[in-house]
């Protein structure tokens, strides 16, 4: 088991986004601990079960740092559950151990729904620059409701992206897998949030959105915490000064944009999803409305 797990960590994860390569990594280094000195066909589902329970329960290091947990054991599985696919493909066993016959108990979907007099109150909140952070951040959110897209995609837009038929962009959860390629199409009020997005930049940029060197927010290692203080410090003001009382975060702002979609297919054209079934679970938060039988 240990053997593969190790290809898999130099075959596999590299392969992948900087950010789930770090969280690929130590899921390894946690199944490695647990399952590497097994040979691979002893593995069965009840012992997948019994390492979910086990990793299930939160304990704390010595240095404080609190450790395991439900959706971290689910994760470490997911890991596991890949490393025996690719088992299969490279010879190494004729048959997945547990595909299909383990289900796990999934996290239950946020169903946070921002309404329409929260965006209302979030976006009056009071600027003191016409540049800089307040501007660019109510620019983001009116593009972000327009478009769906992914914090990393929307801060990675540059001037090239904006052609004359739309915002050409390339989902990055689909750069490395299918290609597969958006134009989302102007509108006034798209056209309108990318002229304020513009206007909003500290400095002129390649970039749409940028800090003040004119960099993009998002690093090499696809982070970005500058961008991260600048929310939280806008979330902050916003429950200080407004009227919202409960806090929406930029996962939200797309749920809100999947949701208001005249249809589930336009929503899941907007996010991108091979699966609408996806789109409907997690991100179509708004109340479904029903007639009575006459």
């Amino acid at each position: 088991m240990g053997q593969l797990l190790d290809r898999y960590g130099l075959e596999v994860i590299p392969t992948k986004s900087p950010r789930t390569q770090e969280g690929n990594q130590l899921a390894v280094k946690k199944l490695r601990a647990v399952f590497g000195a097994l040979p691979l066909a002893s593995i069965k589902p009840q012992m997948v079960y019994q390492y979910v329970d086990r990793r299930s329960v939160k304990t704390t290091s010595e240095a404080g740092r609190v450790t395991g947990g439900r959706i971290s054991a689910h994760r470490e599985v997911e890991v596991l559950s890949h490393a025996f696919t690719k088992a299969v493909q490279w010879g190494y066993i004729d048959r997945h151990p547990f595909k299909a016959e383990v289900r796990l108990e999934g996290e239950k979907p946020r169903t946070r729904y921002i309404q329409d007099w929260e965006l209302v109150e979030a976006l009056a909140l009071p600027a003191s620059r016409k540049k800089g952070s307040i501007e660019m951040i109510r620019a983001y959110m009116r593009t972000k409701l327009l478009t769906g897209l992914r914090r990393g995609d929307l801060l990675r837009l540059t001037m090239a992206n904006l052609l004359e038929d739309g915002i050409h962009v390339t989902p990055s959860k689909t750069a490395s897998t299918t290609g597969k390629r958006l134009i989302i199409e102007w509108s006034d009020d798209l056209r309108a949030a990318i002229d304020a997005a513009k206007a909003a930049r500290p400095v002129l940029s390649p970039y749409l959105f940028c800090n003040r060197r004119g960099e993009c927010y998002v690093n090499a290692e696809g982070f970005a915490n500058g961008w991260d203080s600048l929310w939280q410090r806008f979330m902050a003001r916003v429950l200080a000064e407004t009227k919202l009382e409960v806090k929406f975060t930029e996962h939200d702002l797309r749920a809100k944009c999947a949701s208001d979609a005249n249809s589930l297919e336009h929503a899941r054209a907007l996010l991108a999803h091979a699966d609408g079934r996806t789109t409907e679970r997690i991100y179509r938060r708004k109340p479904e409305r029903v007639k009575p039988l006459r």
